[in-house]
């Protein structure tokens, strides 16, 4: 009896501390968001330059470890902010290059931030209320993120329009299966880091963001 109690005690807590995770989670990162958008709107205000793929890569990886080395002080929210911000940054000059170039720019941009919400929503409404196991997902998402940034870079030097639209697609379902396995990780006590599991989410936005904006550049986008 007593062990059934502990057993009972234990797994309640477990659930709590989930559920705490979670609303964590998922404040710090609307805050992220919108700090993303702030930074994006200035860019595009001031009409900021592409910083060029050495710089973003160089800044987002030197940024992303620092805020893995934080991740357990205060100082790590300040680093997902400084992230998140500078992702906001590169993100400006690529909307403005899409508002310039086609002539339904500001609706491709709209789409594929609607389209965005709706799939992030669903995806984290699905692996929330079903409470699956996702995490069996982890290896094949890291070998495909790995051949999918490959594929881009070869996509980018050799001027490959085709590769690059592959890249997009499969980008998106890389990050479609990155929000179920991080959003099971957080109800199945695998994650326990909610600034890490904020950037993961985060990335996972961001990706899917450009990806289908890409996408709706290409097949629906107006010169």
């Amino acid at each position: 009896m007593q062990e059934q109690t502990y057993a009972i005690t234990g797994k309640a807590e477990s659930v709590s501390a989930s559920n705490k995770l979670i609303r964590n989670t998922y404040a710090l990162l609307s805050m992220t968001l919108l700090f993303s958008a702030i930074t994006a709107g200035l860019s595009m205000v001031f009409n900021f330059p592409p910083l060029g793929i050495l710089l973003t890569l160089g800044g987002f990886y030197g940024l992303l470890f620092l805020t893995t080395r934080l991740r357990n002080s205060a100082w790590g929210i300040l680093s997902v902010f400084a992230l998140t911000g500078f992702m906001g940054l590169t993100l400006g000059p690529m909307i403005n290059a899409y508002l310039k170039v086609f002539s339904n720019g500001g609706e491709l941009v709209m789409l594929a931030m609607g389209g965005t919400g709706v799939i992030f929503l669903g995806l984290s409404g699905y692996a929330l209320t079903t409470r699956k196991d996702f995490s069996f997902l982890t290896g094949f998402i890291v070998t495909g993120v790995l051949v999918a940034f490959i594929a881009g870079i070869a996509a980018l030097l050799f001027n490959l329009p085709a590769l690059s639209l592959v890249v997009s697609m499969m980008f998106m379902l890389l990050m479609a299966g990155t929000i179920l396995y991080q959003t099971s990780d957080m109800v199945h006590g695998y994650e326990t880091n909610y600034i890490m599991a904020t950037i993961s989410l985060y990335v996972s936005i961001f990706n899917l963001f450009t990806s289908l904006m890409h996408l709706l550049g290409a097949f629906s986008g107006e010169d």
